[in-house]
């Protein structure tokens, strides 16, 4: 997943800090945090690490415990120096609220706390966001060092004009809403993203068959994990394509959806789209089973007796149709949606029987995970690896399961298993 280190500092716009962190985990982000000592005159490092699962730096021979890991990375043998470590696993480096103090310092190559040290030592994209009195942001000083940074190839942001920090003040100055900061930060992440030039298909929500003209056969699948999936692609470079399946939640943009109701409907999408994509993605919870005769109107309790008995009959298994006509190089995942003992041996055999690159296995049987839920855990199955993610967003299992599939990519050179 994507690691951003966040430097604070102190000024009164670092209560934005805070929202755009949780922003950046929710969409899948990976974050870590370092503060100015003026920073915690404004805000706690206790919010920010219960925010990120990672412990807050202020100084620079301050103990790691993560050392220099992001979270969900394995921790290192030995502990490195934070300015060095911190900056060398991120992919990008923020720095909102920049006041005028450190922007100065980071214009003159000074390193005399943790966030400027990280600064010096970044060869990582790095994104300064500045956030003063516009008299202090005005100053030519100011506008000289900013432009100094401009010219190292650090990405500077406009502040916005408005009300400033102290009462009855207004003009340019104001740090970018956290929503904006975000999209700078994906910006450059998807500059050069992994995923550049390739087409992404993904399957979310779940396929319902028709009982009559009213009622039908389905599943509680939001559809959430396929467009969390959609999402972190996109986010990556790839263009994406979702074929949704009576998926009503707030869908990302930026991204091709083709909605369906059926498995019938859902073969025939995939079916149409799939000798163009690079990556198949099956997080849609597809029907087994169809009523073998639905009713053409509405079946009436007064005609039906007491009971109604239904005929259920096999739908097609669109996965494996796929995957029998699959082109050299393509890459297919496969969801297992288990109950209890047995999913992980059953998502081994899945990814065997259905000639698979991955089967990513989760147990709907626990609590407050999978369908209609904003968490899960699951275990992505490969011929080589069998990885856990524990209960966690499903944007960050998201991006874990991207991570497989480009590893996948890597270790084949894109050639199908024969």
């Amino acid at each position: 997943m994507p690691r951003i280190l966040l430097g604070v500092c102190g000024g009164i716009a670092a209560y934005k800090a805070l929202e755009l962190t949780r922003l950046a985990t929710k969409a899948g982000h990976s974050v870590r945090v370092v503060c100015t000592e003026s920073a915690t005159q404004f805000v706690g490092t206790a919010s920010f690490a219960g925010i990120t699962g990672a412990p807050v730096l202020i100084g620079e021979f301050e103990p790691d415990p993560l050392r220099g890991a992001f979270p969900g990375d394995p921790l290192p043998e030995h502990a490195p120096l934070s300015h060095l470590a911190l900056v060398e696993n991120a992919d990008v480096y923020l720095i909102a609220p920049a006041t005028a103090h450190s922007i100065a310092k980071l214009a003159n190559g000074l390193a005399d706390n943790l966030l400027t040290a990280a600064a010096l030592a970044c060869r990582r994209p790095m994104i300064v966001a500045p956030a003063m009195n516009n008299a202090m942001y005005e100053n030519p000083a100011t506008q000289a060092n900013l432009e100094t940074l401009r010219s190292r190839g650090v990405t500077v942001l406009e502040p916005g004009t408005g009300p400033l920090g102290s009462p009855g003040e207004f003009g340019i100055g104001r740090l970018p809403e956290p929503p904006e900061l975000l999209a700078a930060v994906e910006a450059k992440l998807s500059t050069g993203g992994e995923l550049d030039g390739l087409h992404v298909l993904v399957t979310a929500g779940g396929t319902r068959e028709p009982i009559d003209a009213v009622r039908f056969v389905g599943n509680r699948s939001s559809g959430r994990m396929g467009l969390a999936l959609a999402a972190a692609a996109e986010r990556r470079g790839a263009t994406v394509t979702v074929v949704a399946a009576n998926v009503s939640i707030p869908r990302p943009r930026g991204i091709e959806y083709v909605d369906v109701e059926t498995t019938a409907q859902l073969a025939a999408a995939c079916d149409a789209r799939f000798d163009e994509a690079d990556v198949l993605i099956m997080a849609a919870a597809v029907a087994d089973y169809a009523p073998a005769d639905p009713h053409a109107g509405k079946l009436k309790k007064d005609h039906t007796g007491e009971e109604l008995n239904l005929r259920l009959e096999r739908t097609q298994d669109v996965l494996s149709g796929l995957a029998a006509r699959r082109r050299p190089g393509q890459v297919l995942v496969g969801f297992a949606a288990e109950h209890g003992d047995g999913a992980l041996e059953y998502g081994r055999g899945k990814l065997t029987r259905k000639n698979l690159d991955a089967v990513v296995v989760n147990d709907i049987g626990a609590a407050g995970i999978g369908f209609d839920a904003a968490d899960n855990e699951v275990w992505i199955v490969t011929d080589g690896e069998e990885r856990h993610v524990p209960r966690t967003s499903k944007e960050r299992v998201a991006e874990a399961i991207l991570d497989a599939v480009l590893n996948r990519r890597s270790s084949t050179e894109l050639k199908v298993r024969r």
